[in-house]
């Protein structure tokens, strides 16, 4: 049996033991960290396509060789929600498939975004009746919308481009408050 021995550090005379400040170097350490973890999280996005309706068409060209998603680290899409971090809306979602759609964003992973693809899951589209919802925002919260009845492939990278950006320049908590 071994035994364990704590190790405690030594305060010099005079310094509290409470947590130790924050110093330049700790500072740059973080903005670094933050930016690398940012250039990382930025190109390895794994979308869940939760797709509904007509605009699959357009979700499986922006896939196909001409435009090409792997060149921006969208390239493999997840059919678990827990192993993506895109959650993309694509098409119309009813009533009947709201609490499905907020099951499937509730069970992925942080940090999760989602993309509202299309007229009919960025405002309910042409179906101005009772079973479609008009908008997803009023379910999950949506961090980038793609306009367009269906959206061209173009639109659509100009989106995972600037959700790109977003991610890069947000803060990314992955360490403890004392580093």
């Amino acid at each position: 049996m071994s035994a364990t021995i704590p190790i405690t550090p030594v305060m010099a005379k005079g310094v509290h033991a409470t947590r130790p400040s924050r110093s330049a170097a700790f500072e740059y350490l973080t903005t670094k960290k933050d930016e690398l973890v940012g250039w990382g999280r930025k190109f390895s996005i794994f979308p869940y396509p939760f797709v509904t309706a007509c605009c699959a068409m357009e979700f499986m060209a922006v896939s196909s060789t001409p435009y090409d998603t792997d060149r921006f680290g969208a390239a493999l899409p997840r059919f678990s929600p827990r192993q993506s971090d895109l959650l993309m809306v694509v098409g119309t979602v009813t009533h009947k498939q709201a609490p499905i759609l907020l099951k499937v964003y509730e069970q992925m992973c942080e940090p999760k975004w989602v993309m509202a693809f299309g007229a009919c899951a960025t405002s309910g589209g042409f179906y101005q009746n009772y079973a479609a919802v008009a908008g997803i925002d009023k379910i999950v919260p949506v961090d980038v919308y793609v306009p367009g009845c269906p959206p061209r492939p173009e639109t659509v990278i100009d989106a995972i481009m600037k959700l790109q950006d977003r991610i890069g320049r947000s803060h990314h908590p992955i360490v403890t408050k004392d580093f």
